[in-house]
């Protein structure tokens, strides 16, 4: 609650850009004028892919994580790093933010996709934290929202991977399968050429 109004974490800063003024390889402190600077937790995805230095500057997509006594701000390089994080936490019974960025830490997001698709338990449970029953949660909550997702290049088609990357967006956001694709599908027929935010933007229009 701020300021006596109830808000929707997902709202609220939901993008940094700015300097780096401290980078660890599981948090950054990133200065985005007039002098305020926000601490951010990222996983080793996004920092081996960003590389940050003291002095540089980085945009993030963040997600916002509200609990009784504090405000913990998550930090990804690309969609597809936040919308994981978010299908882990959102979707997965008993599994927090602490877990979610574990999972980006000890794995890409396509091997990541490709173990939960195939049910491959035993590949999921040598990321650290994880588990053998942890990891069994995992792949029965989410093979079917990850599969699906997977389909879209299995077509062969051209736009199969932005495609995939917006239903994972619309999952991660809490939309239905079947609604999510139903509505890509009509948007792909007028806009085959678009990126996934275009495409989750026209869906979600679509849809509501």
């Amino acid at each position: 609650m701020a300021g006596g109004k109830f808000f929707n974490q997902h709202e609220v800063i939901a993008r940094l850009r700015g300097e780096v003024v401290e980078a660890l390889p599981n948090r950054l402190v990133v200065e985005t004028g007039g002098g305020v600077g926000y601490q951010v937790l990222v996983p080793l995805s996004t920092y081996d892919r960003l590389h940050p230095v003291p002095g540089g500057r980085v945009t993030l997509l963040t997600y916002l994580h509200v609990r009784e006594n504090s405000l913990v701000l998550y930090g990804f390089a690309t969609a597809e790093e936040r919308d994981i994080f978010l299908l882990l936490i959102e979707r997965v019974t008993g599994i927090g933010p602490t877990i979610g960025m574990a999972v980006l830490s000890g794995m890409p997001g396509e091997e990541f996709k490709r173990c939960v698709v195939a049910g491959d338990t035993v590949g999921l449970a040598r990321i650290k934290g994880l588990g053998k029953k942890t990891a069994e949660r995992i792949v029965l909550e989410l093979k079917d929202k990850v599969g699906v997702g997977e389909t879209w290049e299995a077509s062969g088609d051209a736009t199969g991977a932005p495609a995939r990357d917006a239903e994972l967006g619309l999952l991660a956001l809490g939309y239905k399968q079947v609604d999510a694709r139903k509505a890509l599908r009509k948007v792909l027929e007028t806009n085959a050429g678009a990126e996934a935010e275009e495409l989750i933007r026209l869906a979600l229009r679509s849809m509501n």
